[in-house]
């Protein structure tokens, strides 16, 4: 696999579901105008379904394999800025895939102030049907240890989108100069 200058890898975001990668990742993609790619909207659009359908109608590991098969193909491409879905990172193959061809942003919100979000998170979130908020801390803390594996850890707590997206951006920019300087 041809690994890509710093500069031009593409640029991941992980963590929990309702982390807000998704929101972030656009506000990124915008500041280094570059594209930006929602794993979750690309499979939804290949089944042309809902993800949480995906999961009724052909069930989780049908998902996992799209999942996987999307993202494989996403990180190996250059200048993008890629927002994973909250268990995408439990299969090891994309975590290594991500790990060696891009840049990965862990995004960490605390559990008290992920489950203020609970309400908005429930309807669009297969993972989370039918659990008590126990067996959601139990996933919440499960899933931490899987979000370990990353270049940078991020954490959101009280910060707006846009102080998190300027804190990435503005260390992308850093390690960009420190590692490959332009002059």
């Amino acid at each position: 696999m041809g690994k890509f200058p710093l500069r031009e890898q593409s640029i991941v975001l992980i963590g929990f579901m309702g982390v807000g990668k998704t929101t972030i990742g656009r506000t990124v993609a915008k500041k280094l105008f570059r594209d930006f790619i929602d794993i979750d909207e690309v499979i939804e659009k290949k089944f042309n379904m809902s993800t949480k359908e995906v999961f009724h109608h052909y069930g989780e590991e049908t998902f996992r394999k799209a999942e996987r098969e999307i993202i494989t193909d996403i990180c190996q491409q250059r200048l993008k800025v890629v927002s994973l879905g909250g268990g995408a990172f439990l299969q090891k193959e994309i975590q290594d895939i991500c790990l060696h061809s891009s840049i990965i942003f862990y995004l960490d919100l605390s559990w008290d102030q992920w489950k203020d979000r609970i309400e908005l998170l429930m309807e669009n979130r297969p993972v989370l049907q039918g659990k008590s908020i126990e067996e959601m801390k139990q996933l919440y803390e499960d899933r931490k240890p899987i979000y370990e594996q990353h270049h940078s850890r991020v954490i959101t707590d009280d910060h707006e989108i846009e102080e998190v997206a300027d804190y990435i951006v503005d260390s992308l920019k850093i390690a960009w100069d420190i590692y490959e300087p332009t002059s």
